[in-house]
């Protein structure tokens, strides 16, 4: 993994706007409508060679394909993973859940109905496990693989990545098949490792996306015995997925989610560092742009940078669609960079500007301008950190 030796280097965390024409064949192809096979796959390659390109246009030094044919997680697994099933949710089930729904349930009851759940590409489903868990998306990645190298051929980049999802994520869905919940997460780990070796095997860094750590993947509230060891075994079942894949092609990424609400029961970095940077991974990625994560860098104020791991702290917020000032950027870059040196900093945003398809949280052409300043920060604070 290249760091920044000479200069702050930038990057993502994945998902990108979509145009809106691929996204309406996403609509139909998502819904069991007719639509165009070829004419999806065509403008699905097209749409990554744009993406490609706008993103080192904009000045990123490690881009991907911004997920442009990956409509959103829950098509992205049924297609990959095989034993699972889509199942509707039951009227007036509820969808989310969590202690900040309980203190603002107006706010949430329109927001889910809107930026969240009412624009997504087909109705809501909840996930069960029926059946045997295999990995059946070889032709889909091998599609994924192919268009990004072929819009990265001629372009100067510095790296290049590809997210992949993790079996912590993927295990809090039903199981009604395994007998057990240990059977169940090592199948789930078992089946996702022939991603990743694929994707390495490609030539890319793989990102790994995991918004439970920033909760200590679920046990943020047990007590700390149970805590301690939820947290240990969640480590343990991580690295048992990533064994013999070196660490140094490994991303990690953690977010709030795409919650744009108050966040006033988000931990803080302080609270899920330690943990998370006992992954076997070389980078970890994480929020910093939302208000109440701005001041988090003094997080390494305590905590020691292990010898070799990189941070990549999120500059741009997935939450708004102002455009952050980059001498704002330069100024936290720097102080991360004096906390844990600065050939182990890489700038990220906080999470995707497109988590699904269709539920763009930030404007497309906000997007690009955030990373334009984005760029322009790592430049600033390059010049302080370098000369």
């Amino acid at each position: 993994m290249q760091t920044s030796t000479d200069r702050i280097l930038t990057t993502h965390t994945g998902s990108i706007a979509r145009p809106d024409d691929l996204i309406e064949l996403m609509r139909a192809r998502e819904n069991g409508q007719p639509y165009d096979g070829e004419a999806f796959e065509a403008r699905a390659t097209a749409a990554v060679e744009e993406c490609v390109r706008r993103q080192l246009e904009a000045g990123l030094d490690v881009i991907n394909d911004g997920e442009q044919r990956k409509s959103g997680f829950t098509t992205y697994l049924t297609e990959r993973l095989a034993g699972f099933e889509a199942v509707p949710y039951a009227p007036g089930e509820t969808l989310g859940h969590w202690r900040e729904v309980d203190e603002f349930p107006e706010y949430y009851e329109r927001y889910f109905k809107t930026a969240m759940y009412g624009a997504m590409l087909s109705p809501p489903t909840r996930l069960v496990c029926r059946g045997p868990v295999k990995y059946v998306g070889q032709e889909a990645l091998a599609i994924d693989l192919a268009n990004l190298r072929a819009a990265l051929a001629g372009q100067n980049f510095t790296e290049a990545f590809v997210s992949a999802a993790l079996p912590t994520a993927l295990a809090q869905h039903e199981n009604e098949y395994y007998s057990s919940h240990e059977d169940f997460v090592t199948a789930l780990a078992d089946a996702t490792r022939e991603e990743y070796r694929a994707i390495i095997d490609a030539g890319f860094l793989i990102q790994l996306d995991d918004p439970a750590a920033t909760s200590l993947w679920g046990y943020a509230d047990a007590d700390p015995a149970e805590r301690d060891r939820g947290v240990a075994e969640t480590v343990q079942l991580i690295n048992y997925t990533l064994r013999d894949i070196p660490s140094e092609k490994i991303r990690y990424h953690t977010c709030y989610g795409i919650n744009q609400g108050p966040h006033i029961y988000d931990l803080r970095l302080r609270d899920f560092i330690e943990p998370m940077l006992r992954v076997n991974a070389q980078a970890f990625s994480f929020e910093v742009m939302n208000p109440r994560h701005i001041h988090d860098y003094h997080a390494f104020e305590d905590v020691t940078l292990p010898e070799g791991k990189v941070i990549i702290p999120g500059m741009l917020s997935n939450g708004a669609n102002w455009v952050e000032h980059p001498e704002l950027i330069a100024e936290l870059t720097v102080k991360y960079a004096e906390l844990v040196g600065r050939e182990n900093v890489m700038l990220g945003n906080d999470c995707g500007f497109a988590s699904q398809a269709a539920t763009r949280e930030i404007d497309p052409k906000v997007g690009w301008a955030k990373f334009s300043a984005l760029a322009e920060g790592a430049r600033i604070a390059s010049r302080r950190l370098w000369h």
